[in-house]
This record gives structure tokens, sequence and C-alpha cells, in this order.
């Protein structure tokens, strides 16, 4: 095998092993906030429900990050032609606008002002 399909070769397993991990966060995440859910609930602790729903927020969040850097590892490095880099660019825009929703939801305001309200409180 040549230099350069070994290089190539190489980043596509980082960047499928960069996905797996996305994927294992968001799964494990996902598990591991329903067994805790179901714990606290059979505890009778307040907000179980919305301490659910940060968790499995923000373990969407991380798996997104994950996601988007393996998406740019494959496509910069890989194949950095027109078409795969707007495929990326679009990729990337749903990515962050699921993102920002999420972080809306849980935080009831936009990302930029996150850091704002915090400092106020």
């Amino acid at each position: 095998m040549e230099q350069s399909g070994l290089v190539v070769q190489i980043i596509e397993t980082v960047s499928i092993g960069i996905e797996f991990i996305g994927v294992a966060v968001i799964v494990l995440a996902f598990l591991y906030a329903i067994v805790r859910g179901i714990a606290h609930w059979g505890q009778r602790k307040a907000d179980v429900y919305d301490r659910l729903r940060v968790f499995i927020g923000k373990a969407l969040q991380l798996g997104l990050e994950f996601l988007v850097a393996a998406d740019i590892i494959r496509t910069v490095l890989i194949e950095p032609t027109l078409q795969p880099l707007l495929a990326l660019g679009v990729l990337i825009v749903i990515r962050t606008v699921l993102s920002w929703s999420i972080t809306v939801d849980l935080e009831g305001c936009w990302p930029w002002q996150v850091a704002k309200n915090k400092k106020e409180q």
C-alpha cells in the first residue's frame, strides 16, 4: 500500500472511531439517564423529569460535537473538494441549529446569552 493510501486509511479509521465515540456517548448517556431517572423516581426525588431532560440534552450536545468533529476530519483531510465541503457545511449548520435548540430548551435563552445570564445571577 502506498504512503498516501495508508494516511487516508488512518484518517478514515480515526474519524470512524470519533463517530463511534459520539454515538456511544449518546447511547450510554440515554441508558444511564433512564436508570438514574427510575432510581430518582423510586426515591420520590423532586424534579426527576427536569433532571432527566437536562442530562439527556447535555449528552446529545456532547455526542453532536463528536459527530461534527468526525465529519470535519473526514471531509477536510480526505476529500476536500467542493461537493463534500458543501455537504459538510449543511451538516454543520443542521447540527448547530440542533445544538442551539437544545440549549434554548435547557437554559431558556440563546447560547450566547447563557454566560451573561449566569454572571447576573
